[in-house]
């Protein structure tokens, strides 16, 4: 007898947050590895997580990515489940989280997640963007030229 099984994701992205280049300018970009059960590897093979309201900080010397969320695995038994938003330890070079670390206590600087992967090996990545916040007027900025671009391409498009 076959069980009904779904294809999960084995290799690429998983969660994408996308309003994190539109509320900050990214300065720098690091990728970092992820301590995961194994539930939540389940869970996210299945392509269900959201990091939009999360941000990396320090705690006890190590980096953490505070507010991920990753919804419980469904077909687990009650006892080997996750807490869909625990604190997860990130893995990272010595020199890099020096530098996170040195950024972190600039003024204004926040090291947010840009994006929840599965590279080529199969293990689960998150690409941190240490960021600085936009003020109101540079997101107008923004707006506008995208806006401008836009209806740029279609004035050239029409005049051809």
């Amino acid at each position: 007898m076959k069980k009904n099984v779904t294809k999960g994701i084995s290799y690429g992205r998983v969660a994408e947050n996308r309003r994190a280049k539109f509320d900050y300018f990214i300065i720098e970009t690091i990728e970092a590895g992820l301590v995961l059960l194994g539930s939540e590897v389940k869970s996210l093979r299945l392509g269900r997580a959201s990091i939009a309201e999360s941000y990396a900080t320090e705690e006890f010397g190590h980096i953490v990515l505070i507010n991920a969320n990753i919804p419980e695995y469904n077909s687990a038994s009650s006892g080997q489940n996750h807490e869909p938003k625990r604190v997860r330890r990130l893995l990272i070079h010595k020199k890099e989280r020096n530098k996170i670390l040195g950024q972190i206590k600039r003024d204004g600087c926040t090291v947010v997640p840009l994006s929840l992967y599965f590279n080529k090996r199969g293990l689960a990545k998150i690409s941190l963007g240490i960021a600085e916040g936009k003020k109101k007027f540079d997101k107008r900025e923004v707006i506008k030229k995208r806006d401008w671009d836009r209806e740029k391409h279609r004035l050239l498009k029409n005049n051809k």
